[in-house]
Parts: structure tokens; sequence; C-alpha cells
């Protein structure tokens, strides 16, 4: 059987992927808005173990597709270690057309140049990497651990490996406070980085954080909708990132957005106006209470 730690979490892209945890945890894991590893210690799993776990998928599966390496933070194992792990997948799947990882900016910039190109040509095609914020203020506040510079000099040497890059933003995550700031750097930073793909999900609290004490406490304005949307609108009139996908479609979210940068950008603008003028209904706090249920008693997601 399968050794696995822990609840699931993995991009909705990846739900029919096989997912084996190479490490065991976030290595940072210190984000104040983040309930995901918790309860784990972060550790870099024995390599006979990685392959007993790939062994026994190969017994069960006639056909493998795609290969996700959890948990939070695979790429910090050395490039040496994730060098075998993907020789081993590219031995024993043959099949499989994409092997993915989430990426924090630190496992990617202790990396060489080098380590990364030869991750991609042993088959690492796609990393998720959490931006968040593209404001320093509100990285600082949230205890990311990165300025935006060093997350987006992180996207740019996945980039130059010749990996996609899947990149992670909230919207929410600075309050009404420095919403406005947010925005316009979060958008600067996504236009520096220039990704395949951007996620944009609305800060929820789902199980307890820091965060979520102190908006609980009255430290924290938890923005409403209409102030999200302001938001939103305010990130995609800054972003330039020609051919990105841009997805805004998660649970967490109040309007519905998808679209691709910068051809679509002024649809999903119209669309925010529209749900602002009342034309388009934001999604309930009913359903999102709904989804935070849900997902308290089964395998999670993150973008």
């Amino acid at each position: 059987m399968f050794e696995y730690e822990g609840r699931v979490f993995r991009p909705p892209s990846e739900a029919y992927s096989l997912i084996v945890q190479v490490t065991i945890g976030c290595s940072h894991n210190k984000c104040t808005f983040c309930d995901m590893y918790k309860e784990k210690r972060f550790r870099v799993r024995k390599l006979e173990d990685v392959k007993a776990d790939f062994d026994e998928a190969r017994r069960m599966y006639r056909r493998v597709d795609r290969i996700f390496l959890a948990d939070g933070d695979a790429l910090m194992c050395r490039p040496e270690h994730m060098a075998e792990i993907l020789r081993y997948i590219k031995k024993l799947f043959p099949e499989c057309e994409r092997v993915t990882s989430y990426g924090s900016p630190a496992s990617i910039l202790c990396k060489k140049q080098e380590d990364l190109n030869l991750l991609h040509e042993l088959g690492l095609e796609m990393i998720y990497l959490g931006l968040e914020s593209g404001s320093d203020e509100v990285l600082r506040r949230v205890n990311k651990g990165e300025t935006a510079d060093e997350i987006v000099r992180a996207g740019l040497m996945v980039k130059e490996a010749g990996m996609k890059l899947s990149v992670t933003c909230i919207a929410g995550l600075g309050s009404l406070e420095l919403s406005e700031e947010h925005a316009v750097k979060t958008a600067e930073a996504l236009s520096r980085m220039k990704p395949e793909y951007i996620g944009l999900l609305t800060l929820l609290f789902e199980l307890p954080t820091p965060l979520m004490r102190d908006w609980q406490e009255g430290r924290f304005y938890l923005m409403n909708p209409i102030e999200i949307a302001h938001e939103t609108l305010i990130l995609l009139e800054h972003i330039d990132s020609e051919g990105s996908i841009f997805r805004a479609n998660h649970a967490s979210n109040y309007v519905n957005l998808a679209g691709t940068l910068n051809r679509d950008r002024d649809a999903m603008c119209q669309r925010l106006r529209q749900a602002l003028e009342g034309k388009v209904k934001f999604r309930s706090e009913s359903f999102r209470a709904r989804y935070r249920k849900r997902f308290r008693l089964c395998d999670s997601c993150k973008l």
C-alpha cells in the first residue's frame, strides 16, 4: 500500500494524476494565512521509500499519464535526489506525459540554474509557485518569507529551465488597507514573470490560522465581495502578461473569471463591472460555507 501521510493537497489540474510524496509538509510552513501542512513536520523522504510507492503504483495501474510530486515543497530535495526520482519515473512509467510539483521560492533559489535545467531534461514539466502578493508589505505581514523580487526571480529561473510556470495569488490578502497596492504590485510581478498559468484565489478561512485569529479578534478586515471585485478589476487593468491563461474560478472566488491574457482581459473586466452593477451575481457565502465544510472532511485542493 501507498505510504501517504496526512491530508492530500494538489492543484485542481492534478485531479487525475498519480500523487506521491517526495517530501512531507512544507519547509517554510509559517505563512499566516495557510493551514495546509500545520500537522506535519517537514522532511525529505528516503529515496527507497519513494521508489517503493512508485513500484506499488506500477503494480496497481496499467497506465499513468501524469504524476504530481508532493508535498508542498518537493523541490527542496537535493538536485541529485530529485534527479534520481525523475530517472526512476522515466524507467517505470515510459508512458507518463507530465511530471509536476509545487515549488517554494526558497527551494528554487537555492539551486543553480543548471540544476533546474537538468530536472527539466529528466521530465519535470511544470512548477506551481505561490506568489500570493506582489506587495512586499503584504508578504511581510503574512510572513511569506521572501520578497516579491525574490519570488519573481524564482519564477524566471523556472522558465529559463524550459519548464512551464503556474503562479497563484490571493485576492483580499492585503485587506482593505493595502488592497490597491496589493492589486497593482501583484499585476506588476505577474507581468514580469509572464507565467503560462495564473490562478487567482480569494482569501477564505477554513481551519484556524494566525490570520484567521487576527480576523476573529478584530485585527484583520476580511473584504466583502464588492471590495474583492474592485481589487480584482485593478489587478486585471494593470496586468500585461500576453498568453497567460488566467483563472479565477476556484470555489473561493465570488465571480468566476476565465480567459487568456491579454486577449480576454477586457471581457473579464467587463464581467467584474457587471457584478459591481448587480448584473452578475456574486457567489453566495452559503456556497463558500459548503465548500469549507466539504474540504474539511475530504482531500483538499490548492491552485
